[in-house]
């Protein structure tokens, strides 16, 4: 896409990493450039904005899910894998954490059942 105006920064190549200017994860020299061009192109601002209402939407309606507390590191992992270049496992990142957060309440509930049985046997004993 362009709007057919010459600018610094392209259109597409602005558009390309609109999300992470919208996220919040491109350097600040970076982050000026967009705003210069974002400033001078309505049809890239335009983009940005519907971009920006429709990340605001999806946190307002999905951002309560409960999300695996180790999640983030084993993201951060895989990008870390790939960037060096490694075999990254097929299975997604959340099923693999949504497995082992299983894996663990099933052993917490078997643990507590043991300790009810060792209580009841205790009791019984008495």
């Amino acid at each position: 896409m362009s709007c057919g105006d010459p600018h610094e920064k392209d259109c597409s190549e602005v558009l390309d990493h609109l999300y992470e200017y919208l996220d919040r994860e491109m350097p600040a020299g970076e982050c000026a450039d967009f705003q210069v061009h974002l400033d001078e192109c309505s049809p890239c601002l335009e983009k940005y904005g519907l971009e920006q209402a429709v990340k605001k939407l999806v946190k307002r309606c999905c951002g309560h899910d409960d999300v695996p507390t180790d999640l983030r590191s084993k993201v951060m992992g895989r990008i870390d894998l790939i960037r060096a270049g490694e075999t990254v496992p097929e299975v997604s990142v959340l099923d693999q954490a949504k497995h082992e957060q299983a894996q663990k309440e099933q052993a917490q509930k078997e643990q507590a059942q043991r300790e009810q049985a060792a209580e009841a046997a205790g009791s019984d004993r008495a």
